[in-house]
């Protein structure tokens, strides 16, 4: 019996990481979130859905930190040992030969970034790594046909960054990166609360008044809801009704910030791939695609037919999953050349 070698794949995101391992499919899906002491040797006490439990939640001496920030390391060592966390988790602890790590990136980090990403995956015991643009593996997850020499554009809405790509013949051709995502919409929110009723709220709150209330477009039938926070002025708990229109507003910016990025790339787009892209439509990948509203937004601005993908939060990692079950037979194909290893 031969040694096994795992390949695994880490779409490594602002808010949630997933991970792929070679024949078993999608296996981790986990908020990017470590709990740590704050003091000492920042020891780690909770990772993933557990230190999201505790998320608002720690008393004195914890911190909850987000390791990843629109799309780049924020903290080094605890993201050294986040993914060392869902390296063991997906595969064990007791492997004798490293892994092999693909990883997605955002078009817009640079190569100092990109090489921390790297460096940061084999300190947490990666034999080897591969970088992988995002929007290419989103479009890739999704089913569509990336190595034909037809034009397709995919837009992935992230937590902390929104990609823009067109692709062909197996690469990218163009593309423009936002640091705007779902993030950017709960402190938005947040912020909104904040200076309208004198309420401060948590990111978690920001978060589910998103998910309840949220739409890139105006509501028809107004909904409302009622959010619990801390009043500014006496510092007690209170109470207040908020409105989906109000959500609406407060929301607007960062998706206009994101419909101003399709456009830069639409216009900056070869003729022929325009009109490819006209005819088959705009594709929304990432878990931020799915505010409601997104797709109609976007497609009643430009004039072109947007597509929701199926199941938009794992096209990234499906993609990776792609890569890794044909990585021998895409390498005698010459189409990984994207795949540089670090």
């Amino acid at each position: 019996m031969g040694i096994v070698a795992h390949d695994l794949g880490v779409d490594l995101g602002t808010s949630n990481t997933l991970v792929y391992v070679k024949h078993k499919g999608i296996v981790i899906s986990e908020p990017t979130i470590v709990v740590v002491e704050s003091t000492g040797d920042r020891k780690i006490l909770a990772v993933g859905d557990d230190a999201r439990i505790m998320l608002g939640r720690t008393t004195e001496g914890i911190l909850a930190v987000r390791p990843m920030r629109e799309g780049v390391i924020t903290d080094f060592d605890m993201t050294v040992e986040m993914i060392r966390y869902f390296i063991h988790k997906a595969i064990g602890s007791s492997y004798l030969v490293r892994p092999r790590l693909f990883l997605s990136f955002p078009c817009s980090i640079s190569p100092i970034e990109r090489r921390a990403v790297s460096e940061a995956s084999k300190q947490a015991g990666a034999r080897k790594v591969f970088l992988v643009e995002k929007p290419f593996l989103s479009a890739l997850g999704s089913g569509l046909p990336v190595y034909d020499p037809n034009g397709c554009m995919v837009v992935d809405i992230g937590g902390g960054t929104t990609d823009v790509a067109v692709i062909s013949l197996g690469g990218v051709v163009i593309s423009h990166s936002v640091r705007v995502g779902g993030t950017k919409m709960d402190e938005a929110i947040l912020n909104f609360i904040k200076h309208e009723f004198n309420i401060v709220i948590g990111d978690r709150t920001a978060e589910e008044v998103k998910l309840d209330l949220g739409s890139a477009l105006p509501l028809k039938d107004d909904r409302r809801a009622r959010i619990r926070g801390r009043d500014m002025v006496t510092n007690l708990p209170q109470t207040t009704e908020i409105t989906s229109a109000q959500i609406y507003e407060a929301i607007r910016e960062p998706c206009l910030a994101i419909l101003g990025a399709i456009k830069w790339v639409l216009e900056r787009t070869p003729p022929e791939l325009a009109a490819d892209i006209m005819h088959n439509g705009i594709y929304l990948t990432g878990g931020s695609a799915l505010l409601y509203g997104m797709d109609q937004m976007i497609a009643s601005e430009l004039g072109i037919p947007v597509l929701l993908a199926k199941e938009p939060a794992d096209c990234a990692v499906l993609g990776l999953g792609y890569l890794i079950e044909n990585f021998e037979l895409l390498e005698h194909m010459d189409r990984v050349s994207m795949l540089k290893p670090f």
